[in-house]
Order: C-alpha cells, then structure tokens, then sequence
C-alpha cells in the first residue's frame, strides 16, 4: 500500500497512545498535546476507515475488535519507527582494527600512545587484543600482532619496531635511602631481587643469575625473591619500593622519566636478543587501516628511539 493510502501518521500515534494506556488524558500527556488534539485525531482517523475504534462508556474507552486487533501492530511499527530513526541519528560504523599484544607491551607502551593514533585518524577503531599467546593472523583473529621476540614467525611477515634492553631499576628512595644504600653490585645482597619471570622473556637468557655473572659479582643470591610472569608487573613493584627489578627499559622509561624509577648503575644495561615485532598474515594483504596503524607505530618507535638518545 502507497502512502496516499495511509492516514495522517499523528492520528495513528494518538489512537496507538490512547489504546495502549486506555485514556485520552494519559496519551495527551505523553504526546505532549491536549486531550481535545487526541479526540480530534482519533475521529479523523475513524472517519478515514469508516469504523469506530473506541466504545466510550462515561469515563472508560473499550477498543472495539478493529481497535483491538490493530493496536498490537501498530505499537510494533512505532517502535520500528524510533530504532530506525535512532540508527539514522547514528554516526555512521567506523572501521574496526583489531591489535593483538602482549599485556606488558600494551600497558607500558602502546596505551599512553593510543590516542595520538586515535586523533589522527577518528575514522578507525582500535580494539586492543592483549594476550601472550599469538593471534591467528591467517583466520583474521587480528589484523595485526605486536610481539616480543626473534621475529621468526612461521607463515607471518615481521618488521622490527623497536630493540629492548635490560638492567637493574628500583625507586629512587632506595638507592639513596635506609641503611643499606646501592652503590655497587654487591649492595644488591641487603635487598629483594624481583625477577621477570614472562613467557616471552625466556629467550633472552638474561636474568639475575647471568647479570651477576657477567659483573663477577660473589656474595649475592641471584635465584631469591619473588617472579612475576608479567613484565609490567616486576615495574610496578619496584616502582612501590618493593625491590630491584631486572626491567626492560622500554617498558620502564615512563615510569624513568616520570622519576618514578632509576637505574642504579651507570652501565648496568644489557642488550637483549629479543626485540618487539609488528606481525601481519603472509596469507592476506594489511588492510588500509592496518598499513596506517603500522606507519604510526614506526613513526613512534623513530620517535622513542630519538628521546632516548637525548637522555
């Protein structure tokens, strides 16, 4: 049926408020006009389908069986009506990107620098995947994987993003403070080691035992104190005081430039072998959004690697 064959759309929103709380007073309240606008309608639109819709005994309304059996389709359709004028009111769906990383990298890195992302390019929307384990690239789990590691994927294209080294951190009241200030090595015997113990740190081979090794320091119990299997997690505790981290200095330069961190020893940095890694499917093509977010993160990298040289 054509529109020229429906009646005015106000007098079956009047008939459809007044059939379903069962008062013209009550409708004209909610419709936000007078009980005389409601009854107005109600004719006219009994006038256009030539049959009564209301039986009006004193002050009750009974729906007639016309009234009653288009009363529950109309309330559908005016609910129809408001969802789809909600969807039109709707900004239009921006498209999605979705970045599989590893928790720690997430939190201490890629986060605080998201919204640089966000306000370049509103258009995209970055859901943030963190887990340990790899995304399925090729099932399209993810567009993108962000990794910590020798880049070696099998069936996956890497690009190097950013290399990482490792040395003893702890907050700055520690080194100074107490009784037992840190100015060597082996200072490090009056306090709790606190060791990364993540899964994606096994293949460095860099811990507390092999440091003290390489610094020929005797005296001090390199396997005691507590591990965590996060690296974010080992920054935070020495960040509160609780210890000496083994911490990865890209993880932990917000917290060393913030003073919320320092390093107690002047050279006391290791080179990992590991590095992080920006993963993509050999299988498929990055999509536009994906090459974007991959520009940006290079970008911030350049960037990153720029400060520190300054420091």
């Amino acid at each position: 049926m054509s529109s020229a064959h429906l009646p005015p759309l106000n007098a079956l929103r009047a008939f459809e408020a007044a059939a379903r709380r069962g008062s013209f007073t009550r409708a004209a309240e909610e419709l936000n006009v007078t009980p005389g606008a409601i009854s107005q309608q109600i004719r006219s639109l009994e006038d256009f389908i030539g049959a009564n819709l209301f039986v009006r005994q004193g002050r009750t309304l009974e729906l007639t069986d016309a009234g009653r059996a288009a009363r529950p389709l109309l309330t559908e359709g005016f609910d129809a009506l408001t969802r789809g004028v909600a969807l039109m009111r709707a900004p239009s769906r921006r498209r999605r990107l979705t970045v599989s990383v590893a928790p720690s990298f997430a939190a201490k890195w890629l986060s605080p620098r998201l919204h640089n992302f966000q306000e370049s390019h509103p258009e995209t929307e970055v859901w943030i995947s963190a887990d340990t384990v790899l995304a399925d690239l090729d099932e399209g789990e993810a567009d993108l994987a962000l990794r910590y590691g020798s880049g070696d994927y099998e069936g996956q294209n890497s690009i190097r993003l950013l290399d990482e080294w490792i040395a003893p951190m702890c907050s700055p009241d520690l080194i100074s403070g107490g009784d037992h200030p840190i100015r060597t090595p082996a200072d490090l015997a009056h306090h709790t080691l606190l060791h990364d113990a993540s899964p994606e740190s096994a293949g460095d081979g860099l811990d507390w035992p092999s440091w003290l090794g390489m610094r020929g320091v005797t005296g001090v119990d390199g396997a005691r104190g507590p591990r965590f299997n996060q690296s974010a997690l080992v920054i935070d505790a020495a960040v509160a005081g609780r210890g000496v981290a083994l911490a990865k200095r890209t993880l932990a330069q917000h917290d060393l430039s913030a003073g919320r961190l320092a390093s107690p020893f002047a050279e006391g940095g290791v080179a990992t072998r590991s590095a992080y890694y920006v993963v993509t499917a050999r299988s498929r093509p990055p999509s536009p959004e994906a090459e974007a977010f991959i520009e940006w993160l290079r970008d911030e990298a350049r960037e990153f690697d720029n400060r520190l040289d300054e420091l």
